[in-house]
């Protein structure tokens, strides 16, 4: 939300521009359409094995090197996004959890790590994101934000009946809202971020969902596979793409 000229030097995360914004959503959107094509089209206890494995692997070298990597900290993103689905679904789907539980026990995880996250760091500022334990504490808090999204949005666009479209559109003008409550001071610029890193989860997922499924669910039946590519190269082509330190909040 605000960028300081240091950042680079202090944290291992990107500057929050508007292409971060961007490239968030798009990977929000992937991660479902993939998982849904993947526990769809090969078995699924298989498929979730190696996608946390993978994941497990990506976030140790995350972890454990000393400098940003644009490409290393996306595709940690893209994996958990991935992954962070398909344990939300799993639990729906095979243990039958409803969703409006799921979103509770989902949110009550987030609330318990951002708190003790807060009381081991001091602060929630990703723009110090540079010591193992804090990252730890940003890729958990950051794996419960997609799981806890993931929930949510399908408790709107299921259990409720609202639609993908609907539901993407909600939480479309959710997500701006903490830019507007950080501008007029209603809310602080960390609580603000990580409010609006919530919901891109929900967001991108509705829009991903409703053009990649079945008309039967809602959806334009695009193709979930054709959808996660169509989002995949979007994604390179934002990270190859320079960044004005553009500031949505001042």
């Amino acid at each position: 939300m605000t960028h300081r000229p240091h950042h680079h030097a202090l944290s291992k995360v990107p500057e929050i521009t508007l292409g971060f914004w961007v490239t968030k959503i798009l990977t929000t959107g992937m991660g479902e359409t993939t998982s849904d094509f993947l526990v769809r089209t090969f078995d699924p206890p298989l498929v979730v094995a190696i996608v946390g494995a993978l994941l497990a692997v990506l976030v140790g070298w995350q972890v454990l090197s000393r400098s940003h990597s644009t490409w290393r900290y996306w595709g940690v993103v893209v994996l958990i996004s991935i992954f962070g689905t398909m344990v939300a679904d799993t639990i729906h789907v095979v243990a039958g959890v409803p969703y409006v539980a799921s979103t509770f026990a989902f949110g009550l995880a987030l609330a318990a790590i951002l708190g003790l996250w807060q009381r081991s760091v001091g602060t929630l500022s990703i723009d110090s994101i540079a010591t193992r334990r804090r990252e730890a504490f940003y890729w958990a808090t950051v794996l419960a934000t997609f799981a806890l999204g993931t929930a949510g949005g399908d408790l709107t666009a299921s259990s409720l009946g609202l639609g993908y479209l609907l539901s993407g559109a909600i939480f479309a003008v959710l997500f701006v809202l903490p830019f507007i409550a950080r501008k007029i001071g209603l809310m602080g610029e960390i609580g603000a971020f990580w409010t609006a890193y919530i919901i891109t989860r929900p967001l991108g997922a509705s829009f991903a969902d409703w053009v990649g499924v079945t008309r039967a669910r809602g959806g334009l039946d695009l193709g979930t596979g054709w959808v996660s590519m169509a989002l995949g190269a979007l994604i390179i082509v934002m990270l190859l793409l320079p960044h004005r330190k553009l500031k949505l909040v001042n």
